[in-house]
């Protein structure tokens, strides 16, 4: 699998003149980013981040991170969708507006080929944003290749980077927010705050805060939830309104963990 993922970057990069890599903070990119680097496709390929309020602060601070220990050449943009109404009214296609608004930026700032993390297991799900990166010719090393997660995961491995390869799926914030609800920046920061608290506080196996019309929705793994009888579970919810006064007057749940629950018209939604 690591020679055909080669022999794609080496076409690709080969064929073009200062493409690009969309760095998210996963372990998608944070992998090819790394790999097209040590192919000594540094002076070819720049790797771009965008920032947003929808970006969990330690994405970013990973990128940074993995950018200065490999040595490439990062930008770090804002793609700018909150500036899209059609983004914020989080409709169920949102992820093509913020994709587009990607793609299009980068779009601007390399005259190359644009490349995503995108793995053969990402074709399965409801991902709008796929039908933004065909509008704008993104191409798709892993799926060109033929690579899913797993052997994502086994490349970073590969690569000596255990951390990265054993990192959480990780979607963006306004995954989290109930189709329908406008995507506010201060839910986007009480979100990530919320989260990272929880991380912290419980080493949770997975940990979601959802924005629901009615309140938040603090969703956990089986694991977690089985160690938190009643009385712990309104301790941590009385110290979290403590903590973030965006949660002070809102109603406040514990339930377990379901993937893409906050996409009110699909199952198949990551989240």
């Amino acid at each position: 699998m690591t020679e055909r993922l080669e022999n794609v970057l080496r076409e690709i990069l080969g064929n073009q003149s200062g493409a690009a890599i969309a760095v998210s903070g996963g372990v998608d990119s944070m992998t090819l980013s790394s790999f097209a680097h040590r192919l000594g496709a540094g002076g070819n390929v720049r790797m771009i981040h965008a920032v947003s309020p929808a970006v969990p602060v330690a994405a970013t601070a990973r990128v940074r991170a993995l950018a200065e220990q490999e040595n490439w050449h990062l930008d770090v943009i804002d793609a700018g969708e909150f500036a899209d109404e059609r983004y914020r009214v989080n409709p169920v296609n949102r992820c093509f507006f913020c994709k587009s608004n990607l793609y299009q930026s980068l779009g601007l700032i390399t005259k190359g080929v644009v490349l995503s993390g995108t793995n053969t297991d990402d074709l399965g799900d409801y991902r709008p944003g796929l039908q933004a990166a065909a509008e704008n010719h993104v191409r798709h090393p892993y799926v060109e290749a033929g690579l899913a997660k797993a052997d994502v995961r086994a490349l970073a491995h590969r690569l000596g980077l255990p951390a990265l390869a054993a990192l959480p799926a990780a979607p963006c914030l306004a995954s989290r927010v109930e189709t329908g609800l406008r995507i506010l920046p201060s839910d986007m920061a009480l979100i990530d705050g919320v989260e990272t608290w929880l991380r912290q506080e419980l080493r949770p196996e997975t940990v979601r805060c959802r924005v629901r019309p009615g309140g938040i929705e603090i969703e956990l793994d089986a694991g977690t939830i089985s160690t938190l009888p009643a009385a712990r579970q309104e301790a941590v919810l009385d110290a979290l309104r403590k903590r973030f006064g965006e949660a002070e007057n809102r109603p406040i749940q514990v339930s377990a963990y379901r993937r893409g629950s906050a996409f009110i018209h699909s199952n198949e939604a990551a989240g």
